[in-house]
């Protein structure tokens, strides 16, 4: 496999060889600025960074990804069971949040004194969302709450992962993004398990309510340490609105691949259940199918983003699709049992659950080529390729299951 050189010196000073890596960020500073600056790569106030990376990634994506318990109690239970509108709540609040990252960057840096309070805003305009989405009387108010309010306040509450990320993290970068990844993962196996039995039990006027408290509650304490590490510019830097990148050739293909990977990436979450019941599974032992895929992809998201560190993208987006392509020919292609639809389940979730921890390794790829490029617009970019994915899947999936009712 081929070695990533790192992408700055390794005989400066962290501090000052993320200057290099990043001038953009900095105003004219003197070398006791510098010094003061918390360290990077490790440090109390970079682990909280990540912390609070990690809890806010786990809030916004386990809750939004674990929509199927919602959209199977909607469609049993009164008023919304005849609608066909109910999987629109899942693919607005999931393909919002990817496909309007680009826009929230984009604000973040036109308004860089804002930033250090976007994910405030974000986490109010969700649990608001939640909250008023409780009244709903009708599938409008829940695509309207549920779907697009939620979906616009995750993006804005997680966008300064995104941008603060390569200020705290350099060496470490693609490590620390698997791990905020895997946090998803983490909250994947207890979402689904929680909501189901609050809307078993109360009803989703309830668990909207539960909901919209207990994200705000294990959020806000951490919303201190979700912040810049360097000295907020007094002036916009409009040159880091930079799009030439999207021209290039070596972004194109990565981008393609990204799409492609995406419109795949999402289908098995969603049909695996409905799959293992067609073969004699129970409600439990099918949900569980769903538990190992997101408990392998913490493991995979980890263990990618230490490799995005070390190896050229190539490589790890190769490890990657080699082993989700064949754990889904020769697994899932052949599984007429429980047993191995779950080996299937955790051999996918850790090659298929990490392809989002080769997005470091992307990055620093195209600005190789580009150097005038941002990287957090590339990032940015690169997420909003995923919910084109993401928004396609959906009725991709629903064709899929509606083809296996009528084998």
């Amino acid at each position: 496999m081929e070695m990533r050189r790192p992408s700055c010196s390794n005989s400066l000073p962290r501090s000052e060889a993320q200057i290099r890596l990043c001038p953009e960020k900095f105003d004219e500073s003197s070398s006791d600025d510098v010094q003061r600056l918390p360290p990077v790569d490790g440090g109390f106030q970079a682990w909280m960074f990540l912390a609070a990376c990690v809890m806010i990634e786990a809030l916004i994506w386990g809750f939004a990804f674990a929509f199927g318990v919602f959209q199977k109690y909607y469609h049993a239970h009164e008023p919304f069971q005849d609608s066909n509108m109910v999987a629109v709540i899942g693919t607005c609040a999931t393909g919002i949040s990817y496909l309007s990252c680009p826009l929230v960057i984009a604000a973040m840096i036109i308004l860089p004194q804002w930033g250090r309070w976007f994910s405030s805003f974000g986490l109010i305009i969700m649990c608001l969302s939640l909250a008023l989405g409780s009244f709903s009387t009708n599938i409008t108010h829940l695509v309207l709450s549920q779907g697009v309010g939620f979906g616009i306040g995750g993006c804005i509450a997680y966008s300064p992962s995104i941008l603060y990320m390569d200020e705290w993290f350099v060496h470490r970068r693609g490590l620390a993004f698997g791990i905020t990844w895997a946090g998803s993962g983490v909250s994947g196996i207890i979402f689904p398990i929680g909501l189901e039995k609050l809307l078993n039990r109360f009803g989703f006027e309830t668990t909207l309510r539960v909901i919209s408290v207990v994200v705000f509650v294990l959020a806000a304490p951490f919303i201190y340490f979700h912040k810049p590490r360097l000295p907020v510019r007094k002036t916009v830097d409009y040159q880091r609105l930079n799009f030439r990148f999207l021209m290039t050739r070596i972004f194109c293909v990565y981008q393609l691949g990204n799409i492609i990977e995406a419109l795949g990436f999402f289908l098995p979450g969603i049909y695996l259940p409905t799959y293992a019941r067609s073969i004699g599974a129970t409600d439990f032992l099918s949900s569980l199918t769903v538990t190992l895929l997101n408990l392998a992809s913490v493991f995979g998201s980890v263990t990618m983003g230490h490799l995005a560190d070390r190896y050229h993208a190539i490589t790890c987006i190769t490890i990657s699709t080699v082993g989700s392509t064949l754990a889904v020919l020769f697994l899932w292609g052949f599984a007429s049992t429980l047993p191995t639809l779950f080996v299937f389940s955790i051999a996918y979730g850790l090659f298929a659950g990490c392809y989002s921890a080769t997005w470091a390794g992307i990055t620093h790829e195209v600005r190789r080529v580009d150097p005038s490029a941002d990287a957090t617009m590339i990032f940015a970019v690169i997420a909003f390729g995923r919910g084109i994915g993401n928004v396609v899947s959906g009725p991709l999936s629903e064709a899929i299951t509606r083809g296996r009712a009528l084998l």
